[in-house]
């Protein structure tokens, strides 16, 4: 374990980038808008079990094979651009079904493993661990690939927490709106849109990686 003062400096800094809305935190909240605080939960646990991986890849050097190769970046760039892609176009084309009922776990285990697709494919995600974590890493304290796993865990405590706030509150405001015949017609676009964005944002990350 780090020591005391730098895990301090660091929950400060982690705290400080997780404030700042990203890409995950606008997936989550259009897929919040669109289904409900519980889906938009299911899928920041899966967001949180492809930070996983790249935890672990930036612990054991996986990540830096990413980082140094311009192939290996290129092709998780746009297999992260074509899903997102994939899901705005796919949600755009589906008519809206406005139940009442909860959402079918079948659904729910949906919007988990997209959350993990999304994240896993994001190499941005990749690149930010690799270049992150190690920062606060001390090699007179042990091993550098524990250390690197600990801090990243803690990472993803705090954001998976912080994206859950983010997807309650939305969830909230999908359920005060939801008697609106406008809003039921603009969170489909609105949902899609922010999924084709996320998407073609993700294919242009980068472009100047050599």
């Amino acid at each position: 374990m780090p020591d005391l003062a730098i895990f301090g400096v660091f929950t400060l800094a982690a705290l400080a980038l997780l404030i700042m809305p990203g890409p995950a935190v606008l997936y989550v909240i259009a897929r919040s808008l669109d289904q409900g605080s519980l889906a938009g939960i299911v899928s920041v646990l899966g967001i949180g079990v492809g930070t996983l991986f790249h935890i672990f890849a930036a612990a054991f050097g996986v990540s830096a094979i990413i980082a140094s190769s311009a192939e290996a970046f290129t092709i998780m760039k746009f297999l992260g651009a074509a899903y997102l892609i994939y899901l705005g176009i796919r949600r755009f084309m589906t008519k809206d079904e406005h139940e009442t009922q909860m959402f079918k776990s079948q659904k729910l285990s949906q919007a988990f493993y997209q959350g993990i697709w999304v994240n896993l494919l994001n190499p941005k995600t990749a690149l930010f661990f690799f270049a992150f974590l190690p920062q606060f890493v001390d090699v007179s304290r042990g091993s550098v690939s524990l250390q690197i796993v600990f801090l990243g865990v803690w990472f993803l405590l705090l954001g998976t927490f912080s994206d859950a706030i983010y997807a309650v509150l939305a969830g909230k405001l999908r359920h005060f709106l939801k008697g609106n015949t406008k809003f039921l017609r603009l969170q489909r676009y609105f949902a899609s849109g922010v999924y084709i964005i996320l998407g073609v944002a993700t294919a242009f990350a980068g472009s100047g990686k050599k």
